[in-house]
């Protein structure tokens, strides 16, 4: 589309979404009588005002962060909340058995921190854990819904952490909405139907998670209520005892029990593997508090996380190498063969060099520094596309040469995202999951909630080249970009992040680049059509975007595919939520007008856009 053609459509979105605008903050719920259910029917992807916002995939998490705010909670508190509600609402992207990463931004200070809240190998795990006897790789079906697969969980320490170095209200206050949402139900929508039947082969071969998501062998129907009583219990002993609960105890021996002995029906077709967690493992988890990655792009300073996500350095990397050239300047086809370029690049660098910094040597700095990015920005060609697969750069040089290609792998598609900020400037940006939709298919019997599979994020086959081998303790890589935007003066200007496995590292970068350089606004930056390259053959992209773009491409020599094997949702692409920060103290909060289902966002005091 071209750009003039898309100020006009700017001016017609508007107009669509005037009426939404005001009705922003009024995603809370009429939550006095626990047993009446009441779903927010209206998703409202736009709200704009002050005095705190949130956006998620969902307006009931977006309710409840708000809510949170109004009681006088900050945006840590509302992060919180906001995430708990998820894991009851979105039980299949996010809960307390996975992980994720937060990133935070302290108006006082000026200061972007972050948490790594990733989950870890079992000490015990051994690198050549998901190899048959004979050296072949498990396929990823058999791997995926066993207790080979499951992580140490970190979203319970992240929360708790998180609200002890920044939070003014406990995590009990803070879990009063998602308790609430669990104890009374909420509306089946589409989106939740239409995921439990995606997974229902394997949910019928789990005792538990059949009887919780698969009633009557069949899928919750929209328009009925869900409720998970045993997650409202769970999310209580919380409340009472603190993140602990989660790390020993009885709720820490079901989890062990649960991963030793995946608790399988007796017809079940797969193999459903035990795996290696331990109590002590449970008892052992730390968080780790983190500096963040930080590039200038356009005189703006973009911060995200450092490994074991390899989301900063990547978005990091490619917006170093399209800090050379003039987007703004380009024709959108030519902007976006250097966007998809400079992706290729990046991937093949996270490849190559990205793993847990407490296992491997990760060249943070350099993968950061404009001068690696100036010697491979020049292999980008002006009129066609890069060979790909590339191979990774070379640390030293200073021109065009390269080292060795890997292969990108992350298979996880789901997870989800969140933004909040509060009446002070505070801000956060906090991805979590529990890695493909419906994590490992396991639920924890009476505990009402998903253990993860991050850990088939690992390389399946060893190598003393590879830095995302398996190993005890080890974090896997991760995609996971939560992004915070300041200015010059160090004020925030944006925040971001999105779902989608790998594609979250491109998704992020598409949506700063629509936004920055190509003139939308941010709710046309994240409707935009996209496209994911992550250094293979073939670029991914949505339908929308093919049709669009994929002529001039094409001429281009691009591969564009709508889906690569392996990949689980080949019509859509990330899920952003996003937050801009306009003068005055106001506040464009942003979701997915269609993606996923649409998502939700709200402000405190709505107003009518300036």
């Amino acid at each position: 589309m071209a750009r003039t053609a898309r100020r006009v459509a700017a001016g017609l979105l508007g107009l669509t979404l005037a009426a939404g605008l005001l009705a922003g903050a009024s995603t809370s719920t009429a939550d006095a009588d626990t047993n009446t259910p009441h779903r927010v029917t209206k998703k409202n992807p736009t709200a704009y005002g002050w005095g705190g916002a949130v956006s998620s995939v969902d307006p009931e998490a977006t309710a409840a962060g708000l809510r949170v705010l109004r009681d006088g909670g900050n945006a840590v508190d509302a992060a919180v909340a906001t995430a708990a509600a998820l894991g009851v609402t979105e039980p299949y992207s996010a809960g307390i058995g996975g992980g994720g990463y937060f990133v935070y931004y302290d108006a006082r200070t000026r200061r972007v921190h972050t948490i790594d809240g990733r989950e870890t190998a079992p000490s015990s795990m051994p690198e050549d854990a998901f190899l048959k006897p004979g050296g072949e790789a498990y396929p990823f079906a058999q791997l995926v819904t066993s207790g080979l697969s499951v992580g140490v969980p970190g979203t319970p320490a992240t929360w708790e952490r998180a609200l002890e170095l920044w939070g003014r209200q406990s995590l009990a206050a803070n879990l009063r909405p998602a308790i609430r949402i669990a104890e009374r139900g909420f509306e089946v929508d589409e989106t939740f139907r239409n995921q439990t039947l995606d997974n229902k082969a394997r949910f019928a071969q789990i005792t538990p998670t059949a009887e919780l998501f698969l009633p009557d062998d069949d899928a919750p129907r929209v328009g009925s209520v869900f409720r998970n009583r045993d997650l409202a219990d769970t999310y209580r002993e919380m409340a009472r005892g603190g993140a602990a609960v989660i790390y020993s105890g009885p709720i820490a021996s079901d989890i062990v029990d649960t991963v030793a002995t995946p608790p399988k029906n007796p017809t079940a077709l797969l193999p459903v593997f035990p795996g290696r967690m331990t109590l002590a493992d449970l008892q052992a988890y730390e968080v780790i508090d983190q500096k963040p990655t930080k590039v200038r792009y356009r005189h703006l300073d973009v911060y995200g996380m450092a490994p074991s996500s390899s989301g900063g350095t990547t978005v990091g990397e490619a917006l170093n190498i399209l800090d050379t050239v003039d987007l703004g300047q380009m024709s959108e086809p030519k902007a976006l063969h250097y966007y998809l370029d400079a992706s290729a690049l990046a991937f093949a660098d996270r490849n190559a060099y990205v793993g847990d910094p407490a296992f491997v040597s990760v060249p943070t700095r350099t993968l950061l520094s404009q001068r690696f990015a100036d010697a491979r920005a020049c292999q980008i060609p002006d009129q066609r596309a890069l060979p790909t697969p590339t191979a990774a750069g070379s640390l030293s040089a200073r021109l065009c040469r390269t080292g060795s290609p890997a292969v990108t792998q992350d298979r996880g598609t789901s997870t989800t995202h969140l933004v909040t900020s509060d009446r002070w400037g505070n801000v956060v940006s906090y991805t979590l999951t529990i890695e493909q939709t419906g994590g490992s298919g396991i639920v924890v019997p009476g505990r009402g909630f998903l253990l993860n599979n991050e850990l088939t994020d690992f390389s399946f086959t060893p190598s003393d080249t590879d830095p995302n081998t398996i190993a005890g303790g080890k974090r896997p890589r991760s995609s996971m970009s939560p992004t915070i935007v300041l200015d010059a003066r160090g004020k925030p200007v944006y925040a971001l992040g999105s779902p989608g496995g790998s594609t979250i590292i491109t998704t992020v970068l598409q949506t700063l680049v629509n936004r920055v350089d190509l003139e939308m606004t941010l709710p046309e930056a994240i409707a935009a059509p996209r496209a994911s390259h992550r250094n293979n053959a073939a670029v991914t992209a949505e339908p929308a975007f093919i049709a669009e773009y994929g002529g001039a491409l094409r001429a281009r020599k691009y591969e564009l595919v709508a889906q690569l094997p392996g990949e689980f949702t080949p019509s859509e692409i990330g899920a952003v939520a996003a937050l801009e920060f306009r003068p005055g103290g106001y506040v464009l909060a942003a979701a997915e007008p269609e993606r996923r289902g649409g998502g939700s966002a709200g402000v405190i005091v709505p107003t009518a856009r300036r």
